[in-house]
C-alpha cells in the first residue's frame, strides 16, 4: 500500500497534468459508470492528498468554490494503482503499477510498488492507448491520460461528504493544516501499543509500515509500549521527525531514514538474504542516490545486525502487518 508521501506526489501529478482542463471521464470496467457520468466534461479544479487518500475536485470552471465542486475520493488500498501516459509534451510522473517497458520512455521503479515515468519522445499523432486490465476510471486531458485500477474506494462526494470523510482521519504530518497536538493527545490517552497507533489512520494519517518501523527505531521506542507510557516529548519528537522524513519522500520519491554516518553499518548475516523482501525505490540506479539496502534501519532487515548496536533485527506481527524492530535499542 502506498504511504502518504506517495499520495501527495500523486496529487501534485494530477495538478500538473490536469488541473484547469476539461476532463473526459469514463469507466471502461463499468463499475464506476454512474460516477464517471457525473464528472465527465467538468474541469478538474483541485487535487489534494490527505493521508493515504486523494481528493479531486471537479466543477464547471476554475472559479467555482470548493463547496460547489463534486469531489472524487480515491483510496488505493492494497491493490489499487494509477497508470499515466502522456503525449510527450508534458512530464508524466508517478505511475503506480505502470508497465515496465514503453517505447520512448525511461522508467524508474518507486517505493511501495510505484513507478516514475518520464516521456522523452513526442508523438504528434498521439492518441490515448486502449485501457489495460480492469480500469475502474479513466481520466483524459489534453496531453495525458490516467487509468485507475483496483482501488479500495472510488466515489463521488459533495463538499460536506468530503469533509466528513476527511474528519475521520488523524492529522497528516505533511499537510500545512496539520495539528500535531491532536496526534500527541490521542497517543497520550491510549493504552494501545504505539506501534498500532502509528498505523491507525484515525490517529495519524499517511504513516505506513515503513515510516512506523523507522520512526520508532529512530527514537528508541518499543513498538509494544502503550501510547500513554511514551513520554509526551518523545511523541512530539516522533511527529517532528515524520514531518521531515515524509517531506523528503514527497520531494525525492523515496523513503530514506538512515543518517549518512550509519548507512554502511550492519552487514548481512549469512543465510538471511535469500528470502528477504526487496524494497524498491524510485531513485534506484540514479547516480548519487542512497541505495535501498542503506536506506532503512530496521524495515526489511530481519536477521541482519542493527546498524547501531549489532543485535539481529527482529520480525514479528502486529495487527496482521509485519513488524520490524531492534530488541536491544527498542527495549
Amino acid at each position: 500500500m502506498p504511504e502518504g508521501h506517495t499520495v501527495h506526489r500523486l496529487a501534485r501529478t494530477f495538478t500538473s497534468l490536469f488541473v484547469g482542463e476539461v476532463i473526459t471521464v469514463t469507466s471502461p470496467q463499468g463499475r464506476f459508470a454512474h460516477g464517471a457520468a457525473l464528472l465527465d466534461g467538468l474541469v478538474l479544479v483541485q487535487a489534494e492528498a490527505f493521508g493515504k487518500q486523494m481528493f479531486l475536485g471537479f466543477g464547471e470552471s476554475t472559479h467555482v468554490g470548493q463547496e460547489d465542486l463534486l469531489w472524487l475520493r480515491v483510496h488505493l488500498g492494497l491493490y489499487g494503482s494509477w497508470t499515466f501516459t502522456g503525449d510527450g509534451t508534458v512530464r508524466v510522473a508517478h505511475a503506480i503499477g505502470a508497465p515496465r517497458k514503453r517505447i520512448g520512455e525511461r522508467e524508474l521503479v518507486m517505493s511501495d510498488g510505484t513507478q516514475e515515468t518520464f516521456v522523452t519522445e513526442v508523438n504528434d499523432a498521439w492518441e490515448p492507448p486502449e485501457p489495460r486490465g480492469q480500469v475502474r476510471a479513466r481520466f483524459i486531458g489534453e496531453h495525458a491520460v490516467a487509468d485507475l485500477t483496483g482501488p479500495t474506494a472510488c466515489e463521488v462526494l459533495t463538499w460536506d461528504e468530503t469533509r466528513i470523510a476527511a474528519g475521520k482521519l488523524g492529522p497528516d504530518p505533511i499537510r500545512p493544516d496539520a495539528d500535531a497536538e491532536k496526534f500527541i493527545s490521542k497517543v497520550a490517552k491510549s493504552r494501545t501499543a504505539i506501534g498500532a497507533l502509528l498505523m491507525n489512520q484515525a490517529v495519524i494519517a499517511g504513516v505506513g509500515n515503513i515510516y512506523r518501523a523507522e520512526v520508532l527505531f529512530r527514537h528508541n521506542v518499543s513498538p509494544f509500549m502503550p501510547g500513554s507510557s511514551v513520554p509526551r516529548e518523545t511523541v512530539r519528537a516522533m511527529w517532528d521527525d515524520l514531518v521531515v522524513l515524509m517531506e523528503y519522500g514527497v520531494t525525492y520519491g523515496a523513503i530514506v531514514t538512515t543518517e549518512p554516518e550509519d548507512r554502511l553499518k550492519g552487514v548481512d548475516l549469512s543465510g538471511v538474504m535469500e528470502n528477504r523482501a526487496i524494497t524498491r525505490q524510485n531513485t534506484d540506479d540514479e547516480p548519487g542516490a542512497v541505495p535501498r539496502e542503506q536506506s532503512f534501519y530496521v524495515y526489511h532487515r530481519q536477521g541482519q545486525p542493527c546498524r547501531i548496536c549489532g543485535e539481529p533485527i527482529s520480525l514479528g506481527e502486529m495487527q496482521a502487518r509485519k513488524l520490524y524492530w531492534c530488541p536491544r535499542c527498542q527495549k
